[in-house]
This record gives structure tokens, C-alpha cells and sequence, in this order.
């Protein structure tokens, strides 16, 4: 998503660390294997992390980006229709058979298939927003008045 560079960053490390830890296991043995959990937005309040820092580590005052991005956040995690224990079934699950790729929201992956469809084709990203203008619209204004 866009205006979320350090947390994307972070994802696809985490997503081509786990790839490759697989493959390398499975050079070694057979008898440990490696999943990744690919959660949409799970009510879990990791949203609100920042109420865990320490006051001698307080964060500069918060950008007009910094300020969206948490509610868009918000907004998102909190809708979330998947609870944290339904995830764990599905991970714990999963891993029993064997499978890789653990996603929390399977219809999420349209986004996923665009994106490779994007890669493959050598074009442009897509706009996350082109199926719902008025949010993009609203983010940019928003973005462009702070």
C-alpha cells in the first residue's frame, strides 16, 4: 500500500527471508520445514505498537503522512473480520500440512496477482485506489494540504 515504505520494506524482507530459509532447509532436511503468514488486517491492536515505547525513547512529533497512514491503519485493522485465534487454526493448520504460503484473507490476493501481473508485464504499478477513486483522491488531497 502506498504511504507505508518502511512497513512494505519490511513484509517483503520478511517474505524473501522466509523463502529462502525455506530452500535452504530443504537442501539439509526433511525434518524441519518453514511457513509464512501472510495476514490482511487482523484485529490485533498491533496498530497501536507505539503505546508500548518508552517514554526515554518518545518519537519526534508525528508528520501530516504519519498522522494518515496510523488512520488509515486504524480504520483498516479494525475492521477486520478474522480474529487473531482463527488465524492460529489456519497457521497451526497449515504447517501440519505442509503448505507454505499461509494467507489470513485469501480473497486479499487479487492485489497479489496484480501486482505479478504487473511484474511480469514490465508495466507500471497499478493504482492500489483505481477500483475505489474517491479513497485516492481523499489520500492525495490529503497528502498534498499538510
Amino acid at each position: 500500500p502506498p504511504n507505508m515504505g518502511i512497513y512494505n520494506v519490511s513484509k517483503h524482507a520478511v517474505v524473501s527471508l522466509t523463502e529462502t530459509l525455506y530452500q535452504d532447509l530443504s537442501l539439509v532436511t526433511d525434518q524441519v520445514g518453514a511457513s509464512l503468514l501472510c495476514p490482511f488486517f487482523v484485529p490485533t491492536g498491533i496498530s497501536q505498537s507505539h503505546r508500548n515505547r518508552p517514554a526515554t525513547l518518545a518519537a519526534d512529533k508525528p508528520t501530516q503522512s504519519q498522522i494518515i497512514g496510523q488512520a488509515m491503519s486504524d480504520k483498516a485493522v479494525g475492521s477486520g473480520k478474522i480474529t487473531a485465534a482463527e488465524v492460529a487454526h489456519k497457521v497451526f493448520d497449515a504447517v501440519a500440512s505442509g503448505q507454505f504460503y499461509i494467507f489470513s484473507h485469501p480473497k486479499a490476493l487479487a492485489s497479489v496477482q496484480t501486482r505479478m501481473e504487473d511484474v511480469v508485464q514490465a508495466r507500471n504499478p497499478t493504482d492500489p485506489f483505481a477500483d475505489k477513486p474517491e479513497l485516492g483522491q481523499q489520500l492525495r488531497a490529503q497528502l498534498r494540504a499538510g
